[in-house]
């Protein structure tokens, strides 16, 4: 299947949405797009929300209908991820799985904490940089279990399966294998990346070790389950919006808008002792 984005409103502004598009009509990247673009290969569908080395905190909005892409926002202003040596931005291609849903009113039997309410978390490894709205066709290789304010934020381990390294990238010792320091450098980035903001540094589950591809896949199982219930109406919605492609949502039309200045306080490096460690 082959996806198309439209952007509404210039980016690093509070009017920017992207809306994903399947045939020229908007669709839900939340509901719509299948998890599996082939399930008999487990190849998974990905939704880049954050492309990698860029700063603004973008996230499929779970509340508004057909679900854009849009960036979050704190007291009205815009948010950005700050740099902390020696990372700019994202280090990844961010983003998530569609038809998934981190049950907040759930607890993992091992972390012992609740879902975060949010379609589960994916980071894409390889080469290529993506762009907001892409939908990746991707395989598992294993997952970090983030403990984010008290939360399970699970944090899933993929690469795209056109990536020249996809065929030697099978499961999680494999990353370490070819891609030396990328998995700790992911659970130092998770570790202190609230701590410019003021914040305390985040905890992880397993003593911070990447799971494997096996469990990863039943965590996508999982919350795969709990979109099902969530959809069903077996599940409490909240502010959830379920509308999908058949709710006959009215989107404007696209706009070709150049992005809006960033701040430049975003370029300013944080340096913060023990975040090489």
């Amino acid at each position: 299947m082959v996806y198309t984005t439209r952007q509404i409103g210039a980016k690093n502004s509070l009017d920017y949405k992207v809306f994903i598009e399947k045939d020229g009509k908007p669709v839900s990247p939340f509901h719509d797009i299948p998890l599996y673009a082939d399930e008999s290969k487990q190849i998974l569908n990905f939704v880049v929300e954050i492309p990698r080395w860029t700063n603004a905190k973008l996230e499929i909005s779970k509340e508004q209908d057909l679900n854009p892409i849009i960036q979050d926002t704190k007291k009205g202003k815009l948010r950005f991820v700050r740099n902390v040596f020696p990372h700019h931005g994202y280090i990844w291609n961010y983003g998530a799985f569609p038809q998934t849903w981190e049950d907040p009113n759930v607890a993992h039997p091992e972390t012992k904490a609740n879902g975060d309410n949010d379609p589960l978390d994916v980071l894409e490894i390889g080469e290529a940089v993506g762009y907001t709205g892409q939908v990746k066709q991707v395989k598992v290789l294993g997952v970090f279990a983030l403990l984010d304010e008290g939360e399970t934020d699970w944090k899933v381990v993929v690469i795209d399966v056109n990536d020249p390294l996809a065929p030697k990238l099978n499961d999680i010792e494999d990353v370490e294998r070819h891609l030396p320091g990328l998995l700790r450098a992911t659970n130092e980035w998770f570790r202190v990346y609230k701590i410019p903001d003021g914040k305390p540094e985040n905890q992880f589950a397993f003593s911070g070790e990447a799971k494997n591809k096996k469990y990863a896949e039943e965590v996508i199982r999982e919350t795969h389950e709990a979109w099902e219930n969530l959809i069903n109406g077996k599940s409490d919605k909240g502010d959830i919006s379920l509308a999908t492609i058949n709710s006959n949502v009215e989107v404007p039309n696209g706009e070709n808008k150049q992005d809006d200045p960033i701040d430049k306080s975003i370029d300013k490096w944080f340096f913060i002792s023990g975040a090489s460690a």
